[in-house]
């Protein structure tokens, strides 16, 4: 078995190769933001040349993407008309009535200033189905034909179909797309009761228009990369990632785009517990910096968490579609420093991006980024980048650094750059903080895995301000989500509204609902290949108390749906409730809001080989002994007597005293002042935070 993980980013694309004869190879270029699958397959047919094998060889080829999630925080997606229930035109414009600001009478709405569907492409016709799943109104055939006429004229390219209680009973939308088929065919087809059939009107309009919105340029890249790929030999399908953590086949990417949304960030969280694992660290915080951002994940147990359905959020619009909690900041190796209008010192979220970079990398850009600011200290060194395949210019980063913060701040080059850094690693101390204490973890409890080109640049001062015990920076951090990519299962899910309580249970229902979602998941995943033998089928429930707003989804029982059954769920959301908000009220009736069946298609994930051992001394692996810049107790700059190491020729069991600098292809790590590493025995570096950060030699 022979695999390839490609996880495409705003400034590289990393690629990870693994046989099952042990082979792990790693390779990183440059993105191409015009048309990623270009990066994409000239990189898997150069890292197939590298490891000596045919691309024809590969037996699958995984991917991760931002593409469906570029396009919505762009608001560059395609044209879409919407036919929906007569009386409901307009309820894309309505949405919750909620304000970003409050108080603000003079305020755009996101999702009405930058609207999925235009009001004009908005039709409405009569039919009605109630929340039973009666037909009340039948469908107006005729009037559907004449509506999709007038989409047509509109030049849509996308039509989101998208009626009232279509959950219960999908038969009117069904009959629209027929129609749709013969009069529009070709266009891109988005059905409510396909894309999120549960209730929740708004959210669920939101979800089916932003599968439209995004639907045609998405699914015209996968077609793209599908075709290229195979135009360049392979043989496989194209595998991708979902935002609920699962692989899917081309052909439901295609269909069901808006799954896509935080593919790639996904992937980082994921790789992250299979480092963890490695070294013997179930709970991690996965830091992943990379050119453009920095994606910040908790997994407790070496589990991912899943957002509420009504948090999972795509820039300005709703998407109800499973979402592990990972969250994304504009903290990036090219975020850019600058003074504002008001004379504040800002770091990002504009980034220099791949293109034309940051200064250093003599490529046009001449605004300093996060990056120059870490050549003007010293920890990037001029000869080290990508193993010298790219040379920075630390005259010019600091050229950039001098102009446009240092001479406007009036101070200092040194004292510019180190407030770049620490800015920077501020924003990410604190949007770690929001999603670990204050969601009831403690820090403490859990191990950083360092991930990204950046992340091993930034992991030792953050684990330090949040008091993490340590940090653990993986043999190939920057390829971290591409690994995810080669740990991660196959996995489609599919979701029905139930409705009922703990106090009078219809299991019945529930049972039946069960029933019908097993053997339509089962069916998915056969028809994509899998043997219905590897397949596990998993359950689970979103509940609430009577009375509540907001679901909190719960593992679901086994076995047969009986009064047993509704006990065991019950007290598995009483349970899953006191760990959340600390309290339980077990006299409160339960909410069986809606059960979800998903199919695991189960696959080998990549072993992560002992490495040679060796005894403390690195002095092996010493390459050079160069002056750094970090900061004294006072926060004043302070040189420091640095050793340059090299990370592939590190042994287990070596142990660095920092400050230290670790360097290797696909990123570059910092062991800070008074901090010490070890090499475990998957050669991933661990570094022992305290709190002495200045105790090195200077």
């Amino acid at each position: 078995m022979k695999r390839i993980g490609v996880d495409v980013g705003g400034t590289f694309t990393d690629l990870m190769y693994w046989d099952e004869d042990g082979t792990i190879a790693v390779h990183k270029i440059p993105s191409t933001p015009q048309d990623p699958s270009v990066a994409t397959v000239a990189g898997v047919g150069e890292l197939a040349e590298r490891v000596g094998v045919s691309v024809e060889a590969l037996d699958q080829f995984l991917h991760g993407t931002t593409v469906a999630t570029n396009i919505v925080l762009e608001h560059n997606g395609s044209d879409v008309g919407l036919i929906t229930t007569e009386g409901f035109r307009d309820i894309l414009h309505i949405a919750r009535k909620k304000r970003p600001l409050n108080y603000s009478s003079y305020q755009d709405l996101p999702w009405q200033k930058w609207q999925l569907v235009r009001r004009r492409n908005r039709r409405v016709v009569r039919e009605r189905i109630n929340a039973a799943g009666e037909i009340l109104t039948p469908l107006d055939e005729d009037g559907v034909r004449e509506q999709v006429r007038v989409l047509k004229a509109n030049g849509v390219r996308a039509i989101a179909v998208c009626f009232l209680h279509a959950y219960r009973n999908p038969v009117h939308e069904q009959a629209v797309k027929r129609i749709v088929e013969e009069e529009y065919p070709g266009v891109f087809i988005s059905l409510s009761s396909e894309v999120a059939p549960q209730y929740r009107e708004y959210e669920r309009f939101s979800t089916t228009a932003l599968n439209a919105f995004v639907g045609p340029k998405v699914s015209g890249y996968v077609t793209n990369l599908v075709d290229t790929a195979r135009e360049s030999g392979v043989r496989g399908d194209v595998r991708l990632m979902t935002s609920a953590g699962g692989l899917i086949t081309s052909r439901r990417a295609v269909e069901h785009p808006v799954s896509l949304l935080t593919s790639g960030v996904v992937a980082g969280l994921l790789g992250g517990c299979a480092i963890g694992k490695a070294s013997g660290y179930e709970s991690v915080i996965t830091l992943d910096v990379g050119g453009t951002s920095a994606d910040i994940g908790v997994a407790a147990d070496g589990k991912l968490r899943m957002k509420h359905l009504l948090d999972t959020r795509i820039g300005d619009y709703h998407a109800m579609v499973p979402m592990a909690e990972v969250d994304t900041i504009g903290a990036g190796g090219g975020s850019i420093a600058f003074i504002d209008e008001g004379g504040m010192f800002r770091v990002g979220p504009r980034s220099a991006g791949a293109v034309p970079g940051p200064a250093c990398y003599a490529r046009g850009g001449t605004e300093p980024t996060s990056t120059d600011a870490m050549v003007a200290m010293g920890w990037l060194r001029e000869d080290s980048f990508l193993s010298g395949a790219m040379r920075v210019e630390t005259d010019l980063a600091i050229k950039a650094i001098e102009e446009h913060v240092a001479a406007k701040l009036g101070t200092s080059v040194q004292h510019a750059a180190i407030g770049i850094f620490q800015i920077l690693a501020h924003a990410m101390t604190e949007a770690i903080s929001l999603h670990s204490v204050r969601k009831g973890y403690d820090p403490r409890d859990f191990s950083l895995v360092a991930e990204g080109g950046a992340g091993p640049l930034y992991a030792w001062h953050i684990a330090q301000q949040l008091n993490v015990p340590r940090v653990i920076v993986p043999a190939h951090p920057g390829i971290a989500s591409a690994m995810g990519l080669l740990s991660t299962d196959i996995r489609v899910e599919v979701p029905a509204t139930v409705w009922t309580s703990s106090a009078d249970p219809d299991t019945d229902r529930i049972a039946a609902e069960i029933d019908r979602l097993s053997a339509q998941v089962v069916e998915q995943v056969t028809a994509d290949g899998l043997s219905p033998d590897d397949v596990v089928i998993e359950r689970s429930l979103d509940c609430r108390y009577i009375g509540q707003g907001y679901e909190l989804r719960v593992p679901a029982p086994d076995g047969p749906v009986d009064a047993d059954w509704v006990a065991r769920a019950a007290e598995s959301f009483h349970q899953v409730h006191e760990r959340t908000y600390l309290q339980r009220f077990d006299d409160k009736p339960v909410h069986f809001v809606n059960v979800r069946v998903a199919a695991v298609g189960k696959v080998g994930h990549v072993p992560l080989a002992e490495v040679e051992a060796g005894g403390p001394d690195p002095s092996g692996a010493l390459k050079a002994t160069t002056q750094t810049l970090f900061w004294d107790e006072g926060n004043q700059p302070a040189e420091f007597t640095t050793n340059v190491y090299d990370r592939d020729r590190l042994k287990a069991g070596n142990v660095i005293d920092g400050p230290a600098i670790v360097e290797q292809f696909d990123s570059t790590t910092i062991i800070g002042p008074g901090q010490r590493a070890t090499v475990d025995r998957v050669g991933h570096i661990i570094i022992e935070t305290s709190d002495n950060s200045q105790g090195g030699q200077r």
